[in-house]
């Protein structure tokens, strides 16, 4: 059954809400709730002007956290120390995975980034290991999350290690200039750039 005294009830309340907000007592519609919505807003935004100045929250308050993909990249809320450590753990794990030496993938994303997640070159290659947007797509990773990006620089330097039988100067030189170049030259190819990246490579990873 229903409560009929529970309707009334109701009705004088929502009478009451409309006289509060300037709105004459009628039937609730569409015009009562959005009317009532903009009400709730001015609300928030006068408690939110309250707040205090210095940076602090109020007490019981949940700060937003940083989306994903920026905490990914930027390491945000770590230490230096920590951010490093982190992004050693992350080689280790991946050059395990792949079976490709760690302090080969460490010399690999020094030269290639100085270890610099944010890092995004003038050609578009992205993040610690440097990976091009279409090749991070074929290796099935997002470069914008450091983890993702050591991991598929991690597996491409084993597909490159394959390509040219585990040999480990025409595999740094194919990260650099792409294996078909190497395969044309049957080695590091003439270009300064590429020489110069695999002397600094295989300076640091001896």
């Amino acid at each position: 059954m229903v409560d009929l005294g529970r309707i009334s009830a109701i009705r004088q309340r929502i009478a009451e809400i409309q006289q509060q907000i300037g709105m004459s007592p009628n039937v609730p519609g569409m015009d009562f709730s959005s009317r009532l919505q903009e009400e709730m807003e001015k609300a928030k935004h006068a408690a939110e002007a309250v707040r205090p100045s210095n940076g602090t929250e109020p007490a019981g308050s949940l700060k937003s956290a940083p989306s994903s993909e920026a905490s990914a990249v930027s390491g945000a809320g770590t230490t230096l120390s920590e951010h490093a450590d982190s992004l050693a753990f992350f080689m280790d794990q991946a050059a395990k995975k792949y079976n490709v030496d760690s302090r080969l993938v460490s010399a690999v994303a020094e030269v290639e980034s100085n270890n610099d997640p944010t890092a995004i070159s003038s050609a578009g290659a992205i993040g610690v290991m440097q990976l091009m947007p279409d090749t991070a797509a074929a290796l099935g990773v997002n470069p914008y999350d450091a983890k993702e990006n050591i991991e598929g620089g991690a597996k491409y330097l084993r597909q490159m290690l394959d390509s040219f039988g585990g040999d480990v100067r025409k595999a740094v030189a194919a990260y650099n200039a792409g294996p078909q170049a190497v395969r044309d030259y049957n080695g590091v190819p003439p270009y300064r750039e590429t020489q110069d990246y695999v002397s600094k490579v295989l300076d640091i990873y001896r």
